[in-house]
């Protein structure tokens, strides 16, 4: 795969403010535990290696346990998974491949049931963020691990 342009070289005041957005909606409520979760499977939904690559890396420096990273892409099979963590990750899956009739009522309540009002709501702000990214990053074939060095993930051992 061949990178197609630096797309925050060409427009590096964007680049910044999603930056700054995508990092504000990553620490408001939700614990960064199942904001890596959510960071992971939206990559895994959306195809985007170089998301995948660096929010897997950055997981495993926070030490989250192999085993469920290997699990996410069948979460709702696997027992590693807490109840607040799947409806974080029904509600990532739900917003990242938009139903034409809308986000179901009975995910909404399930949702709900798991999170405060503040916490559905940042959970949306960072499940729109990752969406960005993997969209940028998708469309313009960003090479995984090329920036690993500038945001810290090669310290994962990964590579």
């Amino acid at each position: 795969m061949t990178a197609r342009l630096d797309y925050a070289a060409q427009s590096p005041e964007l680049f910044k403010k999603l930056g700054l957005y995508s990092h504000a909606a990553h620490t408001a409520s939700i614990e960064a535990a199942i904001i890596d979760l959510v960071n992971i499977r939206a990559s895994q939904l959306n195809g985007c290696g170089f998301c995948l690559d660096m929010h897997v890396k950055e997981a495993t420096l926070r030490g989250e346990r192999p085993l469920r990273l290997h699990h996410l892409a069948a979460w709702r099979e696997s027992m590693l998974f807490s109840t607040r963590e799947r409806a974080c990750l029904a509600w990532t899956e739900v917003l990242t491949q938009l139903p034409a009739q809308g986000v179901p009522d009975e995910l909404y309540a399930r949702v709900r049931g798991q999170l405060s009002d503040q916490e559905v709501v940042d959970l949306t702000h960072a499940v729109m963020a990752i969406n960005a990214w993997n969209r940028a990053n998708v469309a313009f074939r960003t090479t995984p691990g090329t920036l690993d060095a500038a945001f810290g993930p090669d310290k994962a051992g990964l590579a």
